[in-house]
């Protein structure tokens, strides 16, 4: 019983965790696009231009309202899809998981694939994704000042860790916000080219002295020699005068 509250526990601090680091991930990617922009602003009503007053826009309460709000940064939560293939927090991203992209390649091949739901709803925000969207907008909601107080700040430390490590997750588990995606097979490609035999460095070949000396025929054998001659029958005139 214990194990179970304890494991029910754990991952409901996993839940928020991943929760606060995409929010975070996209109010700050907001804030680092319209960072680029250079400009100012007017604020103030009238004819007088005594009563306007002329800011940066990089320091203006118009760009914290746009990125917090135009459209709300909690509907960013609706681009991202559940990747099965991975694991803890690395799960939620954006893009067709690995799962879809093979389910939409057999369709377009011809085959019958069932799902449950209709094929126009396949990527459509699963469960999943729309009650983190829900709880996005609670988090702001509750935390707005302190999104403000660090945008009106130095912004010396970054949004994921003055909003969820120093605020939110506050005693809590952060490994979540560490966690990053390598793409598969990074690993294996680098141990495969380790493993890699050296390139050595090819023997020199010796040539054979082919050079030839006056006289040779070119050919290394040598030629063939001629047969003793056979010595002629002896006679019997000449047997009797050796005798």
């Amino acid at each position: 019983m214990m194990a179970a509250f304890t494991a029910l526990v754990t991952h409901f601090e996993n839940e928020i965790c991943i929760l606060c680091k995409y929010l975070a991930v996209e109010l700050q990617g907001r804030l680092d696009e319209t960072g680029k922009v250079r400009g100012f602003i007017e604020t103030g009503h009238g004819l007088d231009p005594k009563q306007k007053k002329r800011k940066e826009y990089k320091r203006s309460e118009l760009r914290l309202i746009e990125a917090m709000q135009e459209p709300h940064v909690c509907d960013k939560i609706l681009e991202y899809n559940v990747h099965a293939e991975r694991k803890k927090s690395l799960r939620y991203a954006k893009g067709q998981s690995e799962t879809m992209k093979t389910l939409h390649g057999l369709v377009d091949k011809g085959v019958k694939v069932e799902l449950g739901i209709p094929y126009e709803m396949w990527d459509q925000p699963s469960a999943e994704i729309t009650n983190m969207q829900r709880s996005c907008f609670t988090l702001v909601e509750e935390y707005e000042e302190d999104i403000e107080e660090w945008y009106w700040g130095e912004q010396g430390q970054s949004l994921l860790d003055y909003l969820c490590v120093d605020r939110f997750l506050r005693g809590k588990d952060t490994l979540c916000l560490h966690e990053e995606f390598e793409p598969k097979g990074s690993d294996e490609d680098e141990d495969s080219e380790d493993s890699k035999p050296k390139d050595t460095p090819a023997k020199k070949k010796t040539k054979k002295n082919t050079k030839k000396t006056k006289g040779d025929t070119g050919s290394t054998t040598p030629p063939p020699t001629a047969p003793s001659p056979i010595p002629p029958p002896i006679t019997d005139g000449e047997v009797k005068d050796e005798l």
